[in-house]
This record gives C-alpha cells, structure tokens and sequence, in this order.
C-alpha cells in the first residue's frame, strides 16, 4: 500500500512541473503579443505623423518626425518610404523583446503602416491652410523575427 502513495506522489510532481512549464511559455507570448500590438501602434503614429509634415511642411524632415513618434512610443524607426512633395508615407518600426522565461535572448519584433493623405477633390496640392483632410492608415502587417 505504501508503494502506490509514492507513485501518486511522483504524478503530481510531474503535473505540477508540466503546468509551470505552460505557465512560463504562456508568459513569454503574452509578452511578444504586447510587444507586437505596441510595434503597431507606434508604426501608425509614425506613419500618421510623417504624412502630416508631409502635408503641411514645418521644415523638419519627416523621417526624422517619424522617428521622433516611434521613439515615443517605444519603438525604432528601421524604414520610412516618404518623399517631399508626395501624400503618402510608409514607415517600419522595430521593438526589442527580452526577458523571455523560457527563451534565452532577446528577439525582434517589426510592424509596418502606410498612411495616405485623402484632399478631398477640387482642392489644389498644397493646400496651404490647415485642410479638411482625412488622415488614414493602411494595414499594419506585423512580423517577428
């Protein structure tokens, strides 16, 4: 009768090891899903911010405002697609993820967002007071690395 005692208790130890492993996977995608939904909100700011300095020009480069936004947002800006004199801007950002519980290092997480001005017709390009202008984004595709 003992024996069987020592067999249960062997069980249990092993159930208990397997759901803390779950636990801590669990953890670690939470913690790369926030990273990810973090990486495109900023790519939106970004992508937003940059189409407005590209609308209405205050002198600052807009992939350095693009910068600036990302940064603010707790990401790094890798691409930004944005000419002067054009109403579209497509931007990357990145965001380091570490800590992990059960990976070692550290892994990258990368969004992108396109965002084009809307002038509505009839209006000339520029427009030089502030316009009734529609700002919106494109799909944000994120990827992780």
């Amino acid at each position: 009768m003992s024996r069987e005692r020592g067999s249960v208790s062997l069980v249990i130890a092993a159930v208990i090891l397997i759901v803390l492993v779950l636990s801590l996977g669990i953890a670690d995608v939470a913690r790369v899903l926030v990273a990810r939904s973090h990486a495109r909100t900023a790519a939106d700011a970004a992508a937003l911010a940059v189409a407005q300095e590209l609308l209405l020009p205050t002198g600052m480069d807009p992939a350095q405002v693009g910068a600036d936004y990302a940064a603010r947002n707790g990401a790094t800006l890798t691409t930004c697609a944005c000419e002067a004199g054009t109403l579209e801007a497509t931007v990357a950002v990145s965001i380091t993820v570490d800590g992990f519980l059960l990976i070692a290092g550290e892994r990258t997480v990368t969004a992108e967002a396109r965002a084009i001005v809307d002038v509505p017709t009839g209006s000339p390009t520029p427009i030089p007071s502030p316009p009734p202008v529609a700002l919106r984004t494109e799909g944000s595709a994120p990827r992780g690395r």
